[in-house]
Formats: structure tokens, sequence, C-alpha cells
């Protein structure tokens, strides 16, 4: 097997293990073929939400965790922040499990300095902050579309076809959801403004993107359940966001405006 491609750091959230729409197979090769010196886990890895309600965690979920604490044994830093989904972290913050540090936030220097504020996101989610039945109910629906997105890829992958997110193209079909993301990207990048840094790195709303149309750098990690994507430091601090939807097929989406600082 080739040696993995390795990182300053690598970014990921939004795994959802325990929901038969977590792209697990997809995960596990991604890791398989990644390394890194940290790795920051960006929230909703487990999804608490739905373990609660029904159990189904297969043995490839297993081998995702499994995956990640050999790569802390061998040497590799591990960040867990958080999200709404596995809440109930956030009780144990500042301790250790098997290596893997859990935080609530954090701010990440890169490699040519400049200074991203790194959490989840969900405290900046109105709806999840202050109307939570409605998140559960919006939950059940998103559920409802992934059961339909695993059966298209199923047939997908049949056909010889790489994944495809029905869920994503709804979501920017949708004006209501298009205008959630503006406004959920312009009061991320507020706070890297009133925290001093230069910009902020989270998950949640399932985008994979990187822009500073709002003054700050604004980069979010995407998702395993719709984008299959993370976010990828090289050692001189440029930044990319890398989609891997096919098994061993990497492919750059964007490293735009977040170059190494000359």
């Amino acid at each position: 097997m080739d040696e993995p491609v390795c990182y300053r750091s690598l970014f990921l959230s939004d795994f959802h293990l325990g929901t038969r729409g977590c792209q697990s197979h997809l995960l596990l090769d991604f890791l398989r073929c990644h390394d890194a010196e940290t790795i920051y886990l960006v929230g909703d890895i487990i999804d608490g939400w739905r373990l609660r309600k029904s159990w189904h965690w297969p043995q490839e979920h297993n081998d995702v965790v499994q995956k990640l604490l050999r790569k802390g044994r061998k040497g590799t830093r591990i960040v867990y922040l958080p999200g709404n989904h596995d809440e109930f972290l956030r009780s144990y913050l500042g301790s250790h499990f098997g290596g893997i540090e859990v935080v609530d936030t954090l701010v990440h220097e890169a490699a040519d300095g400049r200074r991203f504020l790194l959490l989840h996101g969900d405290q900046f989610d109105v709806v999840v902050r202050h109307a939570k039945w409605l998140a559960h109910v919006g939950d059940w629906a998103y559920d409802t579309v992934l059961a339909l997105n695993t059966i298209i890829n199923r047939v997908r992958r049949a056909f010889g076809f790489e994944y495809w997110s029905l869920s994503a193209l709804a979501k920017m079909k949708v004006k209501n959801a298009v205008n959630f993301i503006g406004a959920f990207e312009e009061a991320l990048a507020a706070e890297a403004d009133r925290v001093g840094v230069d910009g902020v790195i989270c998950g949640h709303i399932h985008h994979a993107v990187m822009h500073a149309r709002h003054g700050s750098m604004y980069i979010n990690t995407g998702d395993w359940v719709e984008s299959c994507t993370a976010v990828a430091e090289h050692y001189d601090g440029r930044m990319e966001i890398i989609r891997w939807t096919r098994p061993g097929s990497m492919r750059i989406v964007e490293r735009p405006l977040l170059e190494a600082a000359e």
C-alpha cells in the first residue's frame, strides 16, 4: 500500500457516526490515505441524537474510531471539539480519552502565522440555541432525505458511479437554506473579528467552502454525510478543501484567497 499523504493539520467534522447516512467507507479510506501532525475533529463526530432514538453502529463505524485511536497512539495529536449532536461530550471539556483532547474552542496558528478560531459552529445557529425542538424536527426531515440519498447511491455504486448527494443539491436550491448559510457565514466571520484572529474554521452546516467575503477568512470543513470533504493545511500554511467521493480519488475543491501568507 502507498504511504499516506501527510499534512501539518487536518480538519474534519460531521461524521455522524451512528447514522445510516454516514459515508463511513469513504471516510475510512480517506483516513487510511492521509495523515497529519494534528487532526482536529470539529464536532458531530458521533450522533448522540440518533443513537438515543435507535442504535445503529456497524463495524465500519467502529473501524473509523479505531483508526483515529491508532493514529493517536502513533503520535498524531487529536483534538475533539464537540458539536450539538455530540454535546454530551461538553461535560468532559479538558479531559483526554485514549489520547484525544476534548475542548470547546481553540485558536489554531497556521504555519504561516495566521490564526484561526476553531469551533463546531452550532453556537451561532439560532434554531439550535433557542428552538431545539425545531432543530430535532429538521433533523428528522434531513434523515428522511438521507435515506433516499442512500438508496440512490447504492444504485450509483452498482453502476460504477461515485458518491453524489441529493441532500446537498436540494439544500443549495432552496432559498431559505441558502440565506441561512449566508447568515451563518457572516456571523462566524464577525466572531473571528471580535476575537481578533484572521479567520474561523468550523463545521455544522455540511457545506464545505473557504472565502473571505465577509472580511475575515471563513473555512467550513463540510461533512461525511453529504459532501465527503476535509480541510488540509500544508506545511507552509496553505489551506485546501479535499473532496473524497470515490476510494482513492482525491479532488482539490478549493484553495482560493487562502494561500500561505507572503
